[in-house]
């Protein structure tokens, strides 16, 4: 790959490690593969506890932990112009060429890219989730996205579905819209050695317990799955609010020898949580494409398309448990390791690299704008939130120029590139920890 061909990529998310979720594995692996094919990667996110300042991960990733307290379910709090100082500084430090955000509901995401358009930058946007129409919750969010994509370069979505309602939401043209699906380590997610014994069925749950992942749900059909069923038995590792309503559950109906709640599972530990079961249980009411489905396919657990390796049910408990019982049926037709197989050949993150790569190539050829036809995108909103993004922006175009005055970009130090040895080693799946700290 010659040197014109190489980007300069800045991702930005409010989750990333030490945290963990399927935006974070994202993030994670997708800027592995594209550093092995190599580009530049850095990553910018908020502080976690004493984690703060500048991390170096596994094949030299450079993170970005700025010093922005989480406010809410990992967010920090919205500022609008209290991050541009410290973006610009990350922008010109590193050189970058493209500045890629990710998750609609992420307050770092949404004010870096706005910041990165301001001063002239191609950005480049990542939906990981679904969201409504009709509650005060979805409205507020849809008009936040409306805004920030209103003037992206390019947009990504992780499943077809997920397209169609990032579209609908942000009005967003569909042509500038490209659908890459997430993808699994199959070298760190395998099954077991030896295949288990069907006389236990083990049914695994990992997942955060939360309303949206359908924990509620999970209260009515565990009871009624180990009343039908005497062999079965439940493992659930997750942590969140409803956790105490399936700890009732399980009080409730005697079930302690046959429900297990691990808590909070490290990412590190969840392939060995897998392979102790048969079957994977997602009961999420939404999912754009779950990472943790791939996950248990890959360990050879009944989950995932194609159609005969997965169930699917309602959200409905009724029609959840038969969907259950028809899975416990077709466990001795399900080979673990041509699972495996199957799912390294369809999901993978060097080709989940490449195709973004196009992505990237694609948003650095689109025509650069002047200020005025982006401002028109803005006015373009609403009658009222049009003026209001109108105002927004105009504030800070004035407060980048007045950035501009008193420390011009030449006197900010550029950092030198690292590029260690070890990034040529072959798989990334090992460490996620930091190798240094600042």
């Amino acid at each position: 790959m010659c040197d014109q061909q190489k980007h300069r990529l800045l991702m930005v998310s409010d989750f990333f490690y030490p945290n963990f979720g399927g935006v974070e594995n994202h993030i994670y692996y997708l800027s592995q593969c594209l550093l092995k094919l190599g580009h530049k990667v850095v990553v910018m996110t908020h502080a976690y506890g004493n984690r703060s300042g500048v991390r170096y991960m596994t094949g030299g990733l450079k993170v970005y932990y700025v010093p922005w307290k989480p406010f809410l379910m990992q967010n920090t709090l919205p500022t609008f112009y209290g991050t541009l100082p410290i973006i610009r500084t990350i922008l010109i430090r590193e050189k970058i060429s493209l500045v890629h955000g990710h998750q609609a509901f992420s307050t770092l995401c949404h004010e870096a890219l706005m910041h990165a358009r301001t001063m002239g930058y191609k950005v480049v946007f990542t939906d990981h989730s679904l969201y409504g129409f009709s509650d005060v919750g979805s409205i507020h969010m849809n008009k936040v996205l409306q805004f920030t994509l209103a003037d992206v370069t390019q947009a990504i979505c992780v499943s077809h579905t997920s397209k169609e309602n990032t579209v609908l939401r942000s009005g967003l043209p569909p042509e500038k819209v490209f659908v890459i699906p997430n993808a699994v380590d199959t070298a760190m997610f395998k099954p077991a050695l030896e295949r288990l014994s069907t006389d236990e069925v083990v049914i695994v749950v990992i997942s955060r317990l939360v309303y949206r992942k359908g924990a509620d749900l999970l209260v009515e059909v565990i009871p009624e799955v180990c009343r039908l069923y005497p062999n079965v038995r439940f493992i659930v590792g997750g942590d969140g609010p409803k956790r105490v309503r399936l700890e009732e559950m399980r009080e409730k109906h005697s079930l302690q020898d046959r429900v297990d709640m691990l808590g909070a599972v490290p990412h590190a530990k969840v392939q060995s949580v897998l392979i102790s079961g048969h079957i994977f249980l997602n009961s999420s009411l939404t999912e754009a494409f779950c990472i943790a489905l791939l996950e248990a396919a890959s360990c050879g657990l009944l989950t995932v398309l194609p159609d005969d390796m997965i169930v699917l049910a309602e959200p409905d408990p009724a029609d959840m448990v038969r969907a259950i019982e028809k899975a416990i049926y077709k466990l001795p037709q399900v080979d673990p390791q041509a699972m495996h197989l199957r799912m390294k050949n369809l999901y993978s993150w060097h080709d989940v690299a490449r195709r973004t790569e196009i992505v990237y190539d694609r948003a650095l050829r689109c025509s650069s704008q002047n200020l005025l036809e982006r401002l028109s995108r803005y006015l373009s909103c609403g009658v009222w939130a049009g003026k209001i993004f109108f105002l927004v922006m105009i504030i800070d175009f004035l407060l980048w120029s007045l950035l501009r005055l008193w420390q011009p970009d030449v006197d900010i130090e550029v950092v030198p590139d690292f590029d260690p040895v070890h990034r040529e080693r072959g798989d990334f799946s090992g460490d996620m920890g930091d190798k240094c700290s600042q």
